[in-house]
């Protein structure tokens, strides 16, 4: 199975903050903003999107999620972390 030029290209491009929203739902402002700051491209999107969704086996098991996708999840998710500092 052969991947296409064209859509690998595509996925290479900068992301819109359109596109962003459209895979995030729900984002505020400011962590849009954020991302938009990080100039992701929609592979960068996508990378985030199946790390949030549960499938980090995809990227190895137990191993991080680095370059710009990792930092997508890391605004993403700062909420979450913090929430679980307080509660401790």
């Amino acid at each position: 199975m052969s991947k296409d030029p064209a859509t690998i290209q595509d996925r290479e491009t900068l992301a819109t903050a359109d596109e962003i929203k459209h895979i995030f739902r729900n984002l505020d402002d400011a962590k849009l903003l954020a991302i938009l700051a990080l100039r992701p491209t929609i592979l960068d999107l996508e990378q985030a999107s199946m790390w949030l969704s549960g499938d980090k086996d995809v990227f190895g098991a137990g191993q991080p999620l680095r370059g710009v996708a990792g930092d997508i999840v890391a605004i993403l998710t700062a909420d979450e972390e913090e929430e679980q500092t307080r509660s401790r």
